[in-house]
């Protein structure tokens, strides 16, 4: 019998979700459940060698997984299994793999249901092969795809007007995003190819090993723009950025992220929790040695991820429509992600671990939480907070699993002890490196936004759960819980989301530290952050008791706030909640955005552009055409005098016509 090792398999894990999408596209109408269980059996596949090839990793980081073959050019194709993609691959797979089986019973008696399950197969696959792509190229066309599957999956109800409008605003919003990646994979194109001159044989141009060998001199580079002298590798890495923003629901181009709740829940934790948004964040750890190398990048990352992580909270704490809150949670903790990363200009490659670190956890409880929703909604018919209350009672597996991933997203645990959630782990760690980055440069800014967002995370998060399970029932619904292909997914998420961190903390931060360590590619962060002007901190972990306890402490007391007004109600919010209150009219109204982006710059300035230099267009083309017109009329009237009728004024003309072109003849000989 021959045994094939796991590595030999590692082209499959995004090929058979691929395939199961053909498959459920064509023949799932005459399958049991629209043909789900064709993307489950295949996504649990790439699930066990996903597992299989972390734990070989695991026991030797070193030993990573790169396959190239050349596809046109200096181009090529490629997989590249390290550290980093091994634990997005489980992640991913793991996730999806949940949330398909969960669906088997919520999207059961739809009419689009075969249609559902290829979709996200085919959106499974195109995450499984962002993260194992070895090169930016094939990396951006499988972040396309992504895109294009978002599209199809929050406009999956596209009867429904909204439906079709969320989906066409999440399009058009991130293709701003990707329009800045692919310019900056032009402009880095570019610069290799000035730099790299004629490449040998087996060398590919854009594979990362081989562009981030040239950090130095891609550094070295300098544009001038506005007066400025700036690196190539700062406007390169800040374009991809700009990619990241879009994908990953940064501000400004977070705005299509909570209309995405108009598709299907399951839709919206995939979304959330395994794919899409996170892919911006894996995009700048994947290339995290060019920003640090970069000067000033990782600054602008921390900046705008600690604002995002404040910024979504605000306006998290006035929704009153439940996937609407959890949007709006998502966005706040891709803000800390993007901070954790930002800290690498203090704290180096430890920013990768930490982020990521949340990444996975947040994918656990933001899947548990999404998933639990949906079990509500599917259980009661309504989304709206205002009409629930009470659900504890008929939906006790769902209340029970919901508390658990409210108390991992607000970061619950008591530091020095076992009695810690998932999220305690990751999100404290991005917290207390906020307050190093601060201790160091005296930059106090990222920390503030990150405790901040802290307390607005644990008041919305906790509003949500006792306004959904505890009290009375606001209305006349018919709750029931829930059927068992539907919890038991909810209950094995619970548990990740209760110990996966405990169980990985010790060893998770080690094993992501060896991404840029091994055969595949051996740098030396130090020296790149020399580079980027970054200075490092020489030793970490001396923080005091006081910063330590503080997120705990700022996560109790927005569950005490949360407690008092909508458990206990012994502290009314009257007018304060009220659209008579400037602040509060300003949060429920999200800034304003709508009414800023749609309705001013996109209709009002992009589209009365538009029509007035259609007006002018029309006016051009009506006079040229006009023109033409009169021309070739008084042209015709002209020429109709020469047509006298008489036969040897045409054979004068013919004469002198063959006359002129025998003489042009003989002279172009002759020069010739």
């Amino acid at each position: 019998m021959v045994k094939t090792a796991p590595e030999e398999l590692a082209f499959i894990i995004p090929l058979l979700p691929a395939l199961a999408f053909v498959i459920t596209f064509f023949f799932g109408r005459k399958m049991p459940s629209g043909g789900a269980i064709v993307p489950i059996l295949a996504i649990t596949v790439s699930f066990v060698i996903s597992l299989m090839i972390t734990l070989r990793l695991l026991a030797n980081p070193n030993e990573v997984i790169s396959q190239s073959y050349p596809w046109f050019a200096v181009l090529n194709i490629g997989i590249l299994i390290d550290p980093l993609a091994a634990v997005m691959l489980s992640m991913v797979s793991f996730v999806s793999l949940m949330i398909h089986i969960y669906a088997v019973s919520y999207i059961s008696g739809d009419p689009g249901e075969s249609r559902y399950f290829a979709e996200t197969a085919l959106f499974t696959a195109a995450m499984l092969s962002l993260a194992l792509s070895d090169n930016i190229l094939q990396f951006f066309v499988s972040w396309e795809l992504v895109g294009l599957c978002s599209y199809l999956l929050i406009g999956f109800w596209f009867e429904r007007p909204s439906a079709a409008a969320a989906a066409k605003k999440a399009f058009l919003t991130t293709r701003v995003g990707d329009v800045m990646f692919l310019t900056g994979i032009i402009v880095l194109t570019s610069d290799l190819l000035k730099l790299a001159g004629r490449l040998s044989d087996g060398t590919y141009l854009l594979r990362f090993d081989e562009i981030f060998s040239y950090i130095p001199q891609l550094s070295a580079l300098q544009a001038n723009i506005f007066g400025f002298e700036i690196s190539h590798l700062t406007i390169i890495t800040l374009l991809f950025f700009g990619g990241a923003v879009g994908k990953s629901g940064q501000f400004p181009l977070h705005v299509w992220l909570p209309d995405a709740m108009e598709g299907p829940t399951t839709v919206s934790a995939l979304i959330h929790a395994a794919t899409m948004v996170t892919a911006g964040v894996y995009l700048v750890a994947r290339t995290f040695p060019m920003f640090i190398a970069a000067p000033d990048s990782l600054m602008v990352v921390a900046y705008l991820g600690g604002f995002t992580a404040l910024f979504a909270g605000t306006m998290g704490i006035v929704m009153n429509d439940l996937k609407r809150v959890l949007a709006y949670s998502t966005i706040s903790q891709l803000g800390y992600m993007m901070l954790g990363l930002g800290l690498g200009s203090a704290i180096g490659i430890e920013a990768v671990s930490i982020s990521l670190f949340h990444l996975i956890n947040h994918a656990f409880f933001k899947a548990l939480l999404f998933l639990c929703a949906g079990s509500v909604i599917h259980a009661v018919g309504t989304q709206d907070m205002r009409e629930l209350g009470g659900l504890g009672k008929v939906m006790p597996v769902t209340a029970a699993t919901m508390t658990i991933a409210a108390l991992a997203l607000a970061g619950f645990g008591i530091p020095g002890t076992s009695i810690e959630t998932s999220g305690f782990f990751s999100k404290d760690a991005i917290i207390e490196a906020a307050y190093l980055f601060g201790e160091h440069s005296n930059n106090w800014v990222p920390y503030l936004f990150s405790i901040a967002a802290a307390l607005l995370t644990s008041i919305y998060i906790f509003r949500l759960i006792f306004m959904t399970f505890t009290g009375k029932p606001r209305s006349n619904y018919q709750g029931h819980e829930s059927p068992a292909i539907m919890t038991i997914p909810l209950s094995i998420l619970a548990l990740f989301a209760l110990v996966f961190g405990g169980l990985t903390k010790t060893g998770f931060t080690a094993f992501l530290e060896e991404t840029f360590a091994n055969r595949f590619v051996n740098l030396d962060i130090g020296s790149l952050a020399v580079i980027g002007q970054n200075e490092l901190l020489e030793a970490a972990g001396h923080e005091p008791v006081f910063v330590l306890w503080l997120p705990m402490i700022v996560a109790v007391a927005g569950f005490a706030i949360a407690f008092m007004i909508y458990y206990l109600r012994i502290i009314k919010l009257g007018p304060l909640a009220s659209m008579k209150n400037p602040i509060y009219r300003l949060l429920y109204k999200r800034y304003y955005q709508h009414e800023i982006y749609t309705e001013f710059f996109s209709l009002g300035i992009v589209y009365g552009v538009i029509a007035f230099l259609l007006q002018i267009l029309d006016v051009i083309i009506d006079s040229v055409v006009e023109g033409i017109g009169i021309l070739t009329v008084g042209v015709s009237e002209e020429l109709r005098r020469v047509q006298t009728g008489v036969i040897q004024t045409y054979a004068t003309g013919v004469i002198a016509g063959v006359s002129l072109l025998i003489i042009l003849v003989k002279l172009i000989m002759e020069v010739l």
